[in-house]
């Protein structure tokens, strides 16, 4: 890192201490300024500039302690620090391959003027399409642990802007996306929802990622990175002055929400700021801004497709227990079978056969381990599930031999019903069984609410069982899918078998919700919101789209074209192929998903507006081809794309369209699929119906 010693910087720095001036520093191509001063009670605050316009307003920073004066004001400053940084890394997999890391960074050490002294540091890294700030406690006297109850981080917005929005929910991010004014954001609204078992909303408050747009279109996005040892933020809104300050997930069993010895630092809190929609999801800021890989070379991972016994289970065709009845003893491999458990032996051999044939590499098996049928619903979850011992009808050892000899990789499947410590016990034995068997990827689960009962999925508590379960995982070579997980805040980056989580409404709500499902907006949405924050496990490639065979009341909102196209517009670095495989025999839209790469060179995100629509293109790391997915709300649109992103060269393209009749409700599954020689000089028009898409391969021809 480079130091910036300049004059500029030396008389901001002298201004500062009179409280006359605010301290300055800008990106590296200096659209985005970031001004941090001191008020004339020593309160900390900070303003942040686009273009020379101001678009977060005075906003203070601070803390209140538990047992100790608050954390917030009657500061100087002591020193400055300068640097700046740019370095490109490489993904060891990802949406591209290579990230630039480019920023400058100003760090300011504060200490209280009393008595105490107490000492407080605050760092900013500014990037030319956001920032990051975060605190620092460092080692000091008369500060040895701090009990944290609320921080206090304000962002004072400049206006009533357009936002997309989750409520602050401390307990899942499975809520369906608003579009609303910030004036009329009401999270406590969202409190009792029926299809949502473990919903807990305290207050007026936002889950993060928060995207809006100014008035003038510039667009904003709020998150945190690197969340580790910490509390999960949702943003409290004051509906009336545009103000949202940082409200930390608590617990019902401590009088805090963080308890650290010092010295530590705290997540960042990020602001993505872009001109256009599209660069939100360009943005690798959060990444950025967590650690580098700590767990270097991970071969005992590739990115894969991957079929399962799962969604049957959604659609009612089999269960996940064996008996079904409600008062089984926990750990009995006896239980008296009801003909509809999924994870049999014979099922998954039927799962593997369907995956070799079609060269799938994964199958996830759920369901396979004893105690479902006491799992949901129960207070007393304790001990309920064992993460070692088959049902009697599933023969762990002949399944894994049986995939090896077909060349499929089995996934491991661990639902904890949100028992953590049930699962701490177990997790070494697990995980060496997973080794045993040569497995190295687990699905997670943690549904229904956290027992011990007071705390919650996101607090602190539980944000160190997700971060530590992933740590140890590393060490027995398993990468970790979690499902009703922690928020992304960029740990991939720094543990690279964080592969994928939930963290939103999953495609399963089409099968079970009461409501009618995800409507057509809601993926145009989440690319801009929660697919800011890293990969999502969505499910993506439901073929039999209205389920009339099991259930008629429900659908997925999307057409078949639709569903393509999200292999490509919604990352994650394992894609399942989660329809029964009867239904992709002798379909062919199915050589798309075949055909689509997992793991990326580069990303081009084409075009797109929040909540409305969205075209991504990106090239295979593996060859030359290069794959384009689009996708839709439930107006239809007619898009002119540039193949200019192709490099020079022919290639074949197959288009995979919506009908001419289709449509997400009356026609859902009629699709066009047609061949075309393209180069990068050529543009094509892409017809999207309502709540359509449109999926391309671009195969280079020699």
């Amino acid at each position: 890192m480079k130091y910036l010693n300049t004059v500029a910087i030396f008389l901001s720095f002298v201004a500062l201490h009179a409280q006359d001036a605010p301290l300055k520093i800008s990106a590296p191509e200096e659209p985005i300024r970031f001004e941090f001063n001191l008020n004339l009670e020593g309160k900390p605050y900070y303003m942040v500039f686009h273009n020379n316009e101001k678009i977060i307003d005075t906003s203070l920073l601070g803390f209140e302690l538990r047992n100790a004066p608050a954390l917030s004001g009657d500061f100087k400053v002591v020193d400055i620090k300068i640097s700046s940084k740019n370095e490109t890394w490489s993904m060891p997999w990802g949406e591209q391959l290579e990230v630039v890391n480019n920023y400058n960074q100003l760090l300011i050490e504060l200490e209280e003027k009393s008595v105490l002294k107490r000492k407080l540091n605050f760092w900013v890294r500014v990037f030319n399409d956001g920032l990051g700030f975060r605190y620092e406690f460092p080692e000091q006297e008369n500060l040895k642990e701090v009990l944290i109850t609320d921080e206090n981080t304000q962002f004072q917005l400049m206006g009533n802007h357009d936002v997309w929005w989750q409520p602050g929910d401390w307990d899942i991010y499975e809520h369906l996306y608003n579009a609303t004014k910030l004036s009329e954001i009401n999270a406590i609204s969202k409190r009792d929802h029926k299809d949502l078992a473990q919903t807990y909303i305290p207050e007026n408050a936002v889950n993060t990622p928060v995207t809006m747009r100014t008035g003038k279109g510039l667009h904003l996005s709020f998150h945190e990175a690197a969340l580790l040892d910490y509390s999960g933020m949702t943003l409290k809104i004051d509906t009336t002055t545009f103000l949202m300050q940082s409200e930390l997930v608590g617990s019902e069993n401590q009088n805090y929400k963080v308890k650290r010895s010092l010295p530590f630092f705290t997540p960042w809190r990020t602001i993505q700021i872009s001109e256009k929609a599209t660069q939100l999801i360009d943005s690798k800021l959060i990444v950025n801004l967590n650690e580098p890989n700590k767990l270097g070379a991970i071969p005992w991972f590739e990115p894969m497709k991957y079929v399962g016994i799962w969604w049957e289970m959604h659609l009612g065709k089999s269960t996940w227990d064996m008996s079904g009845e409600q008062d089984m003893n926990t750990f009995t491999t006896q239980s008296k079978p009801h003909g509809k458990h999924g994870a049999t032996t014979e099922n998954a051999k039927y799962y593997i056969d369907f995956a070799a044939k079609h060269g799938i590499k994964g199958v996830l098996i759920e369901g396979w381990n004893t105690g479902w049928e006491h799992w949901i619903g129960f207070e007393d979850r304790e001990g309920v599930f064992d993460f070692v011992t088959p049902y009697a009808d599933y023969d762990l050892e002949e399944v894994v031999r049986y995939a090896k000899e077909r060349g499929v990789e089995v996934m491991m499947h661990h639902e904890t019903s949100a028992a953590p410590r049930t699962y701490e016990k177990q997790m070494d034995t697990a995980y060496a069984l997973m080794k045993k068997y040569d497995i190295h990827s687990v699905k997670s689960g943690y549904v229904g609410k956290i027992i011990p009962k007071g705390e919650y999925h996101h607090g602190q508590w539980m944000v160190n069982h997700y971060n530590n379960a992933a740590i140890k995982a590393a060490a027995y070579e398993i990468a970790v899918n979690a499902h009703e997980p922690i928020k992304a805040t960029g740990l991939r980056r720094t543990y690279p078998n964080i592969i994928s989580r939930e963290g939103l409404r999953g495609q399963e709500f089409n099968a079970w919700a009461s409501d009618g499902g995800n409507p057509p907006e809601h993926l145009p949405i989440v690319a801009f919101t929660r697919m800011l924050s890293g990969p999502i496990d969505y499910t993506p490639g439901i073929f039999n789209i209205k389920f009339d065979e099991f259930k008629p009341n429900n659908q997925v909102n999307t057409t078949l074209a639709q569903q393509l196209a999200l292999y490509v517009v919604i990352y994650s670095p394992i894609q399942m192929v989660p329809d029964l495989p009867e239904h992709y025999e002798g379909q062919p839209a199915f050589q798309f998903i075949k055909d689509v790469a997992v793991d990326w060179k580069q990303t081009k995100v084409l075009n797109g507006e929040v909540g409305e629509f969205v075209t991504i293109a990106r090239e295979d790391r593996n060859s030359n081809n290069w794959f384009l997915g689009a996708i839709t709300n439930e107006e239809e649109r007619d898009l002119d794309v540039n193949l200019d992103f192709l490099p020079d060269g022919t290639f074949k393209a197959i288009f995979y369209e919506d009908g001419e009749d289709a449509h997400w409700d009356k026609n859902p599954t009629a699709i066009s699929i047609r061949e075309q020689k393209v180069t990068n000089k050529d543009s094509v028009k892409l017809k999207l119906v309502a709540g359509g898409g449109v999926a391309i391969s671009f195969e280079k021809l020699n």
